[in-house]
C-alpha cells in the first residue's frame, strides 16, 4: 500500500521538478535569444558597416581615417565637447544643490519640488527647444533680455540643460540619501562646522555620483539631437550630424562611422564609472543611523529659494510652450485657440502619431515589465547556469552604455539588412516596441534587481520544501511583494516610449509614425505651434499616466507590505 501511494508522489515530484527545470532553463534561453537579437546584433552590424568595404558600406579603415582627419569632423567634434562639458559643468552643481535641499535640509513643500524637477522626463527633448524659441527668438516674449540669438551655442546649452537636469537629479537624490547620522554627531561633538563636516563627510561620499552624473549629462547631450535641430541654427553638433546622414543624404556608412564616435564617450563613461563603484565600495554600514537635519533659517531658506528659482524657470519653460500652443497666431494674433491641436489638417503625423505612441508606450510597458522582470527574477533567485547568468547581466548592461541613436541606428543596420528573415518587421510597430525595451533595459532590470534582493532567500527555500512549483511561487508570492517596483517599471517605461526620439527616429514608416517623430516633422515644416502643442499633448500623457501608477503604486505597497507589520500583541 506504502508502494501504491509513494508512486503518484514521486511522479508529483518529478514533474514539479520538470516543470522547473522547464521554467528556469527555458525562460533563461529565451531572454538571452531575445537579447541576442535586440541588442548584440544590432551593435555588431554598426561597427560592420562601418568598417566594411564593400560597396555601398561605411568605405573600411580608409573612409573612417579620412572622416577623422577632415576640417568638419574636427568641427563637428570641437562644437560637440564644448556643448556637452558646458551642460555638465552647468547641470551637475545646480541638481546637487537641489538635491541637497530636498534631502539635507528641512525646506517646506519637497514633494511639489521634487515633482516639478521631473517635467522634463515627460515632454521629448524638443519641447524646451521649442520654448526658448517663444521666449527668447526673433520674436520671442523675452527677447531683450539676450544680447545674442538664441540660436546657435548658447541655445543648444539652455535647451540641453533643461532636458538633462532631472536625470542628473535622480543619480543625486539616491546618493545624498545615504547618510549616517553618528559621523555627523562625530564631527559637531568635535567642533567642525558645516562647511568642514562637508568637505570630510558628505562630499567623500558623493563625489563618485557626481562624477556618474557628469558622466550621464555629457553622453545625454553629446548623443541628442532633439535640441540641436530647434535651437542649433548653424551651430552644427555630431549627432545632428549622423541624423543628417541617414535621414536627409542616405549616407549610412557615413552615419554609422558617426555613430562609433559617439559610442566612445559612452563607453568611457561607463567603464570609468563601474571601476569607480568597485573602489568605492559600500556607502554606508549595516549599523548605520537615519541622519535627521537639524532646523536652520538661514540655511532652509538659501536652499528654498534656489529650488524655487529652479522650478520656477522650468515652469517658465513648459508653461511657455503649453501657452504657445494655444495661441492663435504667435506674435500677432495671442487669442486662446485649440487650433494647433487639429492636426488632422497639419503635416508630420497628426492624431495617428499620437495614437501609434500610446499603443507603443502601452507595448512597450506591459510587455518590457513582464519580460525585464521575470529575466532579473531567474538571474537573481536561481544559482543554476551560473555562465548563462553572467552572459545575461553582461548584455543586460550594454545598452546603458549605448546611446539612442547609436542603437537606433544598429537596428537599422541589422534589420534591414539583405537577407535577413527579420527585416519583414522593418518599419513595423513591433520592431519599435523591441527598441524601445532594449533602449531602457538597464534601468528597469537595475529597479527590478533592487527590489528582488531585499527578499530573503527562505520564500524560494519554504516553496522547494512544500513541493510548489516555482513558477507558481514567483506569481503568487514574488510578484504580489514586489508590485510596486514592477509598477515603477511600467511607469518608467510607458513614459520613456512616449518621448523617445533618439532610437525610433530611423525605423518608423508612415503608418506606425510615433508622436516624437511627429513634432520633430512639424517643427522642420514650419509648423511650431502644432509641434507646441504634440509635445504638449505628450506632456500631459506622461504625466497623468505617471501620477495614476504613483498612486496604484503607493496602494500596492501598502497592500504588499501588510504582511511586516507585527501581529496585535506583539
Amino acid at each position: 500500500m506504502a508502494a501504491v501511494m509513494a508512486l503518484p508522489i514521486a511522479r508529483q515530484v518529478s514533474r514539479t521538478q520538470m516543470g522547473d527545470r522547464i521554467f528556469v532553463l527555458g525562460g533563461k534561453l529565451l531572454w538571452l535569444f531575445l537579447l541576442v537579437i535586440a541588442v548584440l546584433l544590432p551593435l555588431l552590424a554598426i561597427f560592420w558597416r562601418g568598417f566594411s568595404s564593400e560597396a555601398g558600406q561605411g568605405g573600411g579603415w580608409i573612409a573612417a581615417r579620412e572622416l577623422v582627419a577632415s576640417d568638419n569632423f574636427h568641427w563637428l567634434l570641437g562644437n560637440s565637447l564644448k556643448v556637452s562639458v558646458s551642460v555638465a559643468a552647468i547641470v551637475v552643481p545646480l541638481a546637487y544643490l537641489f538635491a541637497y535641499a530636498l534631502q539635507r535640509t528641512l525646506i517646506p513643500g519637497k514633494a511639489v519640488w521634487r515633482g516639478l524637477s521631473l517635467l522634463p522626463l515627460m515632454a521629448p527633448s524638443m519641447l524646451p527647444g521649442i520654448a526658448l524659441v517663444y521666449l527668447f527668438g526673433n520674436q520671442g516674449l523675452l527677447r531683450g533680455l539676450l544680447s545674442e540669438n538664441i540660436y546657435g551655442f548658447w541655445g543648444i546649452v539652455l535647451g540641453e540643460v533643461i532636458y538633462t537636469f532631472p536625470h542628473a537629479l535622480m543619480i543625486l537624490l539616491s546618493a545624498l540619501s545615504l547618510a549616517d547620522a553618528r559621523l555627523f554627531d562625530a564631527a559637531s561633538s568635535m567642533g567642525a562646522s558645516p562647511a568642514r563636516a562637508f568637505r570630510s563627510i558628505t562630499w567623500p561620499a558623493t563625489r563618485q555620483a557626481v562624477f556618474a552624473a557628469s558622466c550621464l549629462v555629457f553622453t545625454l547631450t553629446i548623443t541628442d539631437f532633439g535640441v540641436p535641430v530647434v535651437v542649433g541654427g548653424d551651430y552644427q553638433v555630431l549627432a545632428l550630424e549622423a541624423y543628417k546622414a541617414v535621414v536627409g543624404q542616405q549616407q549610412f556608412g557615413r552615419g554609422a562611422l558617426i555613430g562609433m564616435v559617439l559610442l566612445l564617450p559612452a563607453l568611457f563613461s561607463f567603464g570609468v564609472d563601474a571601476w569607480l563603484r568597485r573602489r568605492h565600495g559600500d556607502a554606508m554600514s549595516g549599523r548605520a543611523q537615519v541622519f535627521r537635519p537639524a532646523p536652520s533659517r538661514a540655511r532652509d531658506g538659501c536652499y528654498l529659494a534656489i529650488v524655487m528659482l529652479i522650478c520656477t524657470a522650468l515652469l517658465l519653460v513648459f508653461g511657455m510652450a503649453v501657452y504657445s500652443s494655444l495661441v492663435k497666431f504667435w506674435p500677432y494674433n495671442l487669442s486662446l485657440s485649440l487650433n494647433h491641436y487639429q492636426f488632422e489638417d497639419t503635416a508630420g503625423g497628426g492624431w495617428l502619431a499620437y495614437r501609434n505612441s500610446l499603443t507603443m508606450a502601452l507595448c512597450t510597458a506591459l510587455l518590457g515589465s513582464v519580460l525585464i522582470f521575470t529575466g532579473a527574477y531567474l538571474m537573481e533567485k536561481t544559482q543554476s547556469q551560473k555562465g548563462l547568468n553572467l552572459a545575461l547581466r553582461m548584455l543586460s548592461f550594454v545598452p546603458m552604455a549605448v546611446p539612442g541613436l547609436v542603437l537606433g541606428l544598429g537596428y537599422v543596420f541589422f534589420f534591414n539588412l539583405n537577407g535577413n528573415p527579420l527585416h519583414v518587421f522593418y518599419g513595423s510597430m513591433t520592431l519599435l516596441v523591441v527598441c524601445t525595451i532594449a533602449h531602457y533595459l538597464t534601468t528597469a532590470q537595475m529597479t527590478a534587481t533592487t527590489a528582488l534582493r531585499q527578499l530573503d532567500a527562505e520564500f524560494e527555500a519554504a516553496a522547494l520544501s512544500l513541493k510548489a512549483p516555482l513558477y507558481r511561487h514567483y506569481l503568487r508570492v514574488t510578484v504580489p511583494i514586489c508590485l510596486p517596483a514592477l509598477l515603477d517599471i511600467v511607469r518608467y517605461l510607458f513614459v520613456s516610449a512616449m518621448t523617445t526620439v533618439s532610437a525610433a527616429i530611423f525605423l518608423y514608416s508612415p503608418d506606425t509614425i510615433l508622436a516624437a517623430v511627429a513634432v520633430l516633422n512639424m517643427d522642420d515644416a514650419g509648423n511650431v505651434g502644432g509641434a507646441a502643442a504634440m509635445s504638449s499633448l505628450i506632456l500631459f500623457t506622461s504625466a497623468g499616466v505617471s501620477l495614476l501608477l504613483a498612486w496604484a503604486s503607493r496602494g500596492a505597497l501598502r497592500r504588499s507590505q501588510a504582511w511586516r507589520q507585527s501581529a496585535p500583541g506583539q
